[in-house]
């Protein structure tokens, strides 16, 4: 089937125990201003300019917006690349006994290549174990 007709993308979902709380992890994870402090694929630097956080990412400079405050884990998030397309991140937290368990969600874009896709779930990868290292107790 052509990827290009496919009504759904491939995706892979990516997750990571963490020995912390749900709330925790949920908490800072959902905080924009650490994102530099983990997620080195979206973000070196990010600002809060006029309510929308503005990040310099290796793709340039991207808008990024999370869902609003929620009681569920609900970390998704748009991003929204220079040339104006927005790509969509499901991200969950959710209780894994006294600990969590990080859910990323990546799509094969229809215009990204098998081994870009493959590059992309690594980054995404050392990301979430950059999280946990900061955030295990």
């Amino acid at each position: 089937m052509n990827k290009k007709n496919s009504i759904t993308l491939k995706s892979q979902h990516i997750t990571i125990s963490i020995n912390r709380s749900a709330n925790d992890v949920y908490e800072f994870t959902s905080n924009p201003e650490n994102l530099p402090k983990w997620a080195a694929g979206l973000s070196g630097s990010i600002k809060n300019i006029k309510g929308d956080w503005i990040a310099e990412s290796p793709m340039g400079t991207i808008k990024i917006k999370f869902a609003e405050k929620n009681k569920f884990g609900i970390l998704d998030h748009d991003v929204i690349l220079p040339s104006g397309e927005k790509i969509y991140n499901p991200m969950r937290v959710f209780p894994n006994n006294d600990g969590s368990e990080l859910v990323f969600t990546l799509y094969q874009r229809s215009d990204m290549s098998d081994k870009l896709f493959e590059d992309d779930a690594k980054l995404v990868k050392r990301d979430i174990e950059k999280l946990k290292k900061l955030l295990d107790k």
